[in-house]
């Protein structure tokens, strides 16, 4: 059996793969980068950088949006300018798998229509097909008038941004769903707004990512080594690392999660 989402992948050629809502929502789709590649496409990587990408070396390719190289670096005179998941993801890809994909980092201090511009060049400048946005947790599903709609605005900016291109194969990638508990995300809003995208024909399947599966297996090795190569470190992903592992409940990785209590569970990738 198949889901749909990876029935429409397999007509896609040119395929950006973009976090939707910052940090490292890119992370979360290293292995769906990876997997695509195994199918033959080729893949470009973007996210919305929380990093202080102003501040660093890299080309600004169009305002607010920045080519990022696994050699890029942020000026120590930047706040945080060790925090640069983009680049060392760049690392990982090419260490592990020889790979070295475009990544851009649009600023996270750009509005709507200089987001939709920057994607508008990648699209244009590598014939893109398809974009994929992807979305460590499941805030992205939710629709705005709910209580408990956590960090939904640079998830909102993004696919606002995404869908006001002239591109018309557009998809979201959701994966953890729970993992959001810190974030105060009202999980069953998020389950009714699904049953909603099923009534539209919107909803495209959900899986579950296991530690056993060579894409299970590739999450977990780039978890462990952002972990090892950053000070900062993310709650979502090792959040889904850990529920990938085998933990439960009210389980915390993190002294940041201190105070709050966690729902880690199996989690599911939505789309």
């Amino acid at each position: 059996m198949e889901i749909p989402f990876l029935a429409k992948m397999k007509k896609a050629q040119k395929i950006l793969l973009a976090g939707a809502g910052g940090g490292y929502d890119i992370a979360n789709g290293v292995f769906l980068y990876l997997y695509l590649r195994a199918q033959g496409c080729e893949v470009y990587l973007a996210n919305l950088s929380f990093a202080t990408v102003g501040y660093s070396d890299c080309e600004e390719w169009t305002p607010g949006c920045y080519d990022v190289l696994r050699i890029s670096n942020i000026s120590e005179d930047a706040r945080h300018s060790d925090y640069f998941p983009e680049k060392h993801i760049l690392e990982w890809l090419y260490e592990v798998h020889g790979e070295s994909p475009k990544m851009y980092a649009f600023s996270n201090q750009i509005g709507v229509l200089p987001l939709t511009n920057a994607y508008q060049k990648i699209i244009d400048e590598y014939d893109i097909d398809t974009v994929v946005l992807v979305d460590g947790g499941t805030d992205s599903l939710m629709f705005g008038d709910e209580s408990g709609v956590a960090t939904i605005v640079e998830d909102a900016c993004s696919m606002l941004a995404a869908t006001e291109t002239n591109i018309p194969n557009i998809y979201l990638m959701s994966i953890g769903f729970g993992v959001e508990n810190f974030h105060k995300l009202n999980h069953y809003a998020c389950l009714e707004n699904i049953s909603t995208l099923t009534k539209l024909d919107a909803f495209l399947g959900c899986l579950s990512l296991t530690k056993n599966m060579k894409e299970g297996q590739e999450f977990l090795a780039l978890t462990d080594y952002l972990n090892n190569h950053l000070n900062h470190q993310s709650i979502v992903v090792n959040s889904i690392a850990h529920a990938m592992r085998g933990e439960y409940g009210d389980f915390h990785h993190s002294k940041r999660t201190k105070n709050s209590e966690q729902y880690i569970n199996a989690n599911l990738l939505v789309f």
